[in-house]
């Protein structure tokens, strides 16, 4: 080939590989390559994230190789992968994607499979998409020894010891204690247990009771509302509800003090106001009843219209002066009984006794006998 053919050769190159979608040596067919036989068929894959798969990896199933990826390329911020499967696949219609790798520091790879989250329905069809909802990727080797340095240096790791030291001083020579406190523990746990049901039912009780606070939340909004100004009143009155609290200590305390002082005073006088009230106890009603004549007097209310006639009244005194009723109205029961009744009460001295210059009353009452008649001849 003569000079000339070979630097036409060589420039019109890149032009047949630019038409013909040149990607690099990746993006080459390989001999042999699974998902490139008669009845192959394709499926795009929406990845959030690719890692260090390339086109041409390997696709898996069950681990094992049923496709290759065809095409990567990215789409509104994620990449979409288009994978070759083989003619004889079976995966589900909602199978998932994943990004896995073959061994510790093996390629990567994208492996598909069933979903666990939800049960398998219909078949997956040339064309299908894998949504970003149904596609993730296992931890890379990378990922996995950076979270390993992480615990390992900053994530608190070192601190086991410390812990482990500190638990070992806090239960060392209190081993009954610790016993006691679980024994303890188990028994509540064991209460706990056998109230369940009660414990259940408080717990939907109050489950209906916060869902009717939640019917009624306005209603509830309202009365908060309106509590407002009255909580407010009370905290502009705080140091005089203060104050009033300590001033209502000192007088209880004051109370108990004086009580405390007067309490055998106070026996002694409930003691003797106990007969006076067995005597209001034993009058029964004739105490109460008494007091209807008081309006009336001196007329008893039963009869009083027979004495009260419109605007006059019918009376009849009888007045019993004689000393005697008066001695025994005014002076009955005191030093000066007797001092009325009879001529000693009037000249203030008892008389002697006897007393013959003073005629009786039977010598008042007899009259004297008439004198005999002059006998004839005879002496007067």
């Amino acid at each position: 080939m003569s000079a000339g053919r070979r630097a036409l050769a060589v420039g019109l190159l890149p032009l047949l590989l630019a038409g013909c979608g040149w990607r690099g040596l990746e993006s080459l067919p390989l001999p042999g390559t699974v998902g490139t036989g008669p009845g192959s068929w394709a499926v795009t894959v929406e990845m959030p994230n690719v890692s260090t798969v390339r086109e041409n990896s390997p696709v898996h199933v069950d681990d094992v190789t049923v496709g290759h990826v065809d095409r990567i390329r990215l789409v509104d911020g994620h990449a979409e992968v288009t994978l070759r499967l083989d003619a004889g696949v079976v995966l589900p219609e909602n199978a998932v994607a994943s990004i896995g790798q073959t061994s510790l520091l093996g390629s990567a790879h994208v492996a598909l499979s069933p979903p666990t989250a939800e049960p398998a329905r219909g078949r997956l069809a040339d064309g299908a998409v894998i949504g970003l909802d149904r596609a993730g990727a296992y931890p890379t080797t990378e990922e996995t020894l950076s979270a390993l340095s992480l615990v390992l240096q900053g994530g608190g790791l070192a601190r086991v010891g410390d812990i482990v030291g500190e638990v070992d001083a806090a239960l060392g020579g209190r081993t009954d204690a610790v016993r006691s406190l679980l024994d303890d523990l188990d028994t509540v746990l064991a209460g706990l247990d056998r109230h369940r049901t009660q414990i259940e039912s408080a717990i939907a009780d109050l489950d209906r009771f916060a869902a009717v606070v939640a019917t009624e939340n306005a209603v509830v909004d309202e009365a908060l509302t309106a509590f407002a100004p009255a909580t407010e009143a009370l905290a502009d009155q705080r140091e005089n509800l203060v104050a009033f609290s300590v001033a209502l200590g000192r007088l209880g305390t004051t109370a108990s003090a004086v009580t405390d002082d007067t309490t055998a005073d106070l026996t002694a006088v409930l003691t003797d106001l106990r007969p006076v009230l067995a005597s209001l106890a034993d009058a029964g009603d004739s105490l109460t009843e008494s007091f209807r004549y008081l309006l009336t007097y001196p007329f008893p209310i039963d009869v009083y219209r027979n004495a009260v006639r419109g605007d006059y009244a019918n009376g009849e005194v009888t007045l019993d002066l004689r000393l005697d009723t008066l001695d025994n109205a005014l002076l009955l029961g005191t030093p000066l009984q007797g001092m009325l009744a009879g001529p000693e009460g009037a000249v203030g001295r008892a008389a002697p006794w006897p007393a013959p210059s003073v005629p009786t009353a039977q010598d008042l009452l007899i009259p004297p006998a008439p004198p005999a008649p002059p006998t004839p001849g005879g002496t007067p």
